[in-house]
């Protein structure tokens, strides 16, 4: 049993969720996956154990994602899910915890309340919004008090969020609906195209992460993938290079690429000017597709920076946001 009321921080995303408590770092990375039976609504597995049912189980027995696009598409499989992970950090806690959320940077109200409602169900005292940009930022190690621009591209599973970010908050920030998912999509759709074969979305990511690229690379790589043939309806093995990838990859790409160019529009000149100094810096697992900081920065002429540790920075900056928790305590009662 963990000591009075813990301060968690959440990183509550659509392909993952990360959980870091004040004092001990990261103590949970799970897919956001989650298996429950139809007949009786009993969850049955939750995290990886969930993940390694997905497109494998009986009509009774569903594995889903609750959250879609960065936001909550089914409320009580979520509050579960978060149910589970909390019981999971916290043991038998004899206060509930405090709670930080990270939410994308243009969700509506009745998106927000979801995510304040499902964690309060869940078991939390007191929940705390932060948006994922400026956790992204925090948790890339940038110094967000001051008062010069920073650009953070947050590309996660459901959505990519950018920011401008200055003086504590966000100035300028877009969040579209193309990430890490859509790159999966992408790459079943183009399978699907080109060779009249059917992949499942694990394999898609394997692909993305094993030999994915969006920028052209020195030495075409290349991987072997079993999927059903649409013709014969029988299992069948090809083979796919990186450039194929490429080929898939890029529309999404450009699109994120696209949404950071509008940002740069509508950013003031003052803070433009820092960002062409400064760089931009890419966050979330999404970024780690092979050539996607080479395309912006081709694209955009700044210097592109992948954070350190690009998929755990919204947790980390959760986390260290929660340092606050004392003073938004005195200022705010959520």
């Amino acid at each position: 049993m963990f000591g009075l009321g813990q301060d968690i921080g959440i990183d509550l995303g659509t392909a993952t969720v990360i959980a870091y408590v004040k004092g001990k770092g990261i103590v949970l990375r799970e897919p956001s996956v989650v298996a429950v039976n139809n007949i009786t609504d009993e969850v049955l597995a939750v995290g990886g154990e969930a993940r390694r049912m997905l497109g494998r189980t009986p009509g009774n027995i569903v594995a889903t994602r609750p959250l879609k696009d960065g936001v909550i598409s089914n409320y009580t499989v979520t509050e579960k899910m978060l149910k589970h992970f909390i019981n999971k950090i916290c043991g038998r806690f004899v206060f509930s915890p405090r709670i930080m959320i990270c939410i994308p940077s243009q969700v509506t109200e009745v998106e927000k309340k979801a995510v304040i409602d499902a964690a309060s169900q869940a078991g939390a005292r007191r929940v705390y919004l932060i948006e994922e940009p400026i956790a992204a930022a925090i948790g890339a190690g940038i110094d967000i008090s001051k008062a010069c621009g920073n650009m953070v591209v947050d590309i996660g599973g459901g959505t990519a969020d950018i920011a401008v970010i200055s003086l504590g908050g966000s100035v300028v920030s877009t969040s579209i609906k193309v990430a890490g998912d859509k790159f999966d999509e992408a790459i079943v759709k183009y399978i699907k195209r080109k060779y009249n074969m059917i992949i499942g979305e694990r394999t898609a990511e394997e692909l993305k992460i094993n030999i994915g690229c969006v920028y052209p690379k020195i030495q075409d790589m290349e991987m072997d993938i079993k999927g059903r043939d649409l013709s014969t309806g029988l299992p069948r093995t090809i083979i796919v290079k990186s450039s194929e990838m490429m080929e898939a990859l890029l529309e999404p790409a450009m699109e994120i690429v696209d949404a950071v160019h509008s940002t740069l529009e509508k950013t003031p000149p003052e803070l433009a000017a820092d960002i062409s100094d400064r760089g931009i810096y890419m966050t979330g697992g999404g970024s780690l597709v092979d050539g996607l900081d080479k395309l912006l920065q081709e694209k955009t002429g700044i210097n592109v920076m992948i954070a350190e540790d690009a998929i755990s920075c919204v947790a980390l900056g959760t986390g260290k946001a929660l340092d606050n928790l004392d003073s938004l305590d005195g200022k705010s009662r959520k």
